[in-house]
């Protein structure tokens, strides 16, 4: 009887035991849910974790991720996927994306990229570059890339995204790289794109770099970068149609958007413009750099770009046109509205002499043209130089119409203020008075340099809300 009684209890001891370990295995599991707004919503969702995922920010993921997409892509036509990356330090090399796909990061997750060389696959020049921006070879991947697709998403509850650029920043200063740099994101020869609500840190090289590519939302970004890091630009839209950039907070070492279109005769011979370009809710501080640039790289041409509500901080200027003998290509209909700018060394710079040529097979009659640039409603305080506008002998700048602006200068400020060239056009209030190439037409064309009316498509897209359901380690 004592036996039997012992065999009971040790039974029950046993089963007690196996409940506890697992109640204190679903304790362990993370039971999370997530509600974000997208162009599209998703059917299957999985976690990094349930590919190995390793959030220690010392073990590789670059193989987590790779296995976690190819998964996830068996579920592109049957309502499409997304992938989830819990709070954690999740190191990584480059791996690319899949259609009707989102990739979220948890408000406390950070994706680190690798400094092992091994883990960036590299890749041929941009077909309108000819050759790489740091160098004449390749270029390495993007730490997230995409080409040739549709429907992807790429966004989190504010999540980071850590370039650690300072070992690329370090080896480009020695001349050790020969390859071009890699982008944080990089999305090709795609459409229908959402970039938003994440933090990017020290990129290598630009951050954002939609190219070939159309129906393109960027929104709700932080950038950050030291202001003295080379080529760490913001947002570069190149030969892209139908974009939106909103919301964004740009700190970095070059231009905080720059639109581009490709580089002299490959981007003459590729010619793909960028156009319906809207940029809405901007805040930049660079020192060194442009709030907004327009080129260099521009021989596809450029047109229909729309900026409003723009703020500049200590930031070098607040728009600029760069373009060079050789380009060919175009820049026309650029407007821009109510720009705040505090500290500029300039406001407005346009220049016909940028050079920088891909190599010596340039054309050299390939001329560019620049023509209908409308600045309205601005102000500017502790500038230095109200404007340097420099177009090329025989190819002015043309139609430049720039109304109720005022700018104050600094106390140091240059004792001309306008310093004009090549151009032609027509002012109306603006203060301090502008060269004679830009003579003022009186109150009544206060309201020139008109603003289209008209929406981008990317306007009309109404975003949806959708659910993210996790059960994660």
């Amino acid at each position: 009887m004592s036996l039997q009684v012992t065999s009971v209890v040790l039974a029950l001891l046993v089963v007690a035991f196996i409940s506890f370990r697992g109640a204190e295995s679903r304790k362990a599991r993370i039971l999370d849910s997530f509600e974000y707004s997208a162009i599209n919503c998703r059917a299957h969702s999985a976690s990094l974790t349930d590919f190995g995922g390793v959030g220690d920010g010392k073990t590789s993921n670059t193989k987590a991720f790779k296995d976690a997409i190819d998964h996830l892509s068996q579920f592109s036509s049957d309502g499409g996927s997304q992938l989830f990356v819990p709070a954690g330090k999740w190191l990584t090399g480059s791996f690319s994306l899949t259609s009707h796909f989102t990739l979220y990061l948890h408000k406390d997750a950070v994706l680190l990229a690798s400094q092992d060389m091994q883990e960036w696959p590299v890749m041929k020049p941009l077909p309108s570059y000819g050759r790489g921006r740091d160098a004449a070879a390749g270029r390495y991947s993007s730490l997230i890339f995409g080409t040739n697709l549709t429907d992807v998403t790429i966004t989190g509850n504010n999540g980071t995204i850590d370039g650690q650029g300072a070992f690329w920043w370090q080896n480009f200063h020695k001349g050790k790289l020969k390859y071009t740099r890699p982008y944080l994101i990089e999305i090709m020869f795609s459409d229908t794109i959402q970039i938003s609500n994440l933090t990017l840190l020290n990129s290598p090289s630009w951050n954002v770099h939609p190219v070939y590519s159309r129906d393109i939302l960027v929104q709700g970004i932080t950038i950050i970068a030291p202001i003295t890091s080379p080529n760490t630009d913001g947002i570069n839209p190149d030969s892209c149609t139908n974009t939106k950039i909103e919301d964004c907070y740009i700190i970095s070492g070059d231009d905080c958007v720059a639109v581009k279109s490709g580089w002299d005769e490959y981007g003459i011979a590729f010619g793909m413009p960028t156009k319906q370009l809207v940029i809405r809710r901007l805040t930049c501080i660079s020192p060194y750099s442009a709030t907004i640039a327009l080129g260099s790289e521009m021989s596809g041409g450029i047109e229909d770009v729309r900026a409003e509500d723009i703020t500049a901080i200590h930031t070098e200027s607040g728009v600029r046109i760069k373009t060079a003998v050789g380009r060919g290509g175009y820049v026309k209909d650029i407007y821009v509205k109510r720009m705040t700018m505090h500290t500029m060394k300039w406001v407005f710079w346009m220049t016909g002499n940028y050079g920088s040529h891909a190599d010596k097979n340039y054309d050299p009659n390939a001329l560019p043209l620049i023509q209908g640039i409308n600045y309205r409603d601005m102000v500017a305080d502790n500038v230095t130089m109200a404007a340097r506008l420099e177009g090329i002998a025989g190819d002015p700048f043309k139609e430049i119409c720039i109304s109720n602006v005022t700018i104050g200068l600094a106390p140091k400020a240059k004792k001309v203020p306008w310093t004009c060239t090549e151009i032609e056009g027509m002012t109306s209030g603006v203060s301090p008075r502008p060269c004679d190439l830009l003579p003022d037409q009186g109150p009544e064309k206060i309201t020139s340099c008109d603003f289209p009316p008209e929406n981008i498509p990317m306007d009309l897209v109404q975003l949806k809300t959708c659910s993210l359901g996790m059960s994660y380690m």
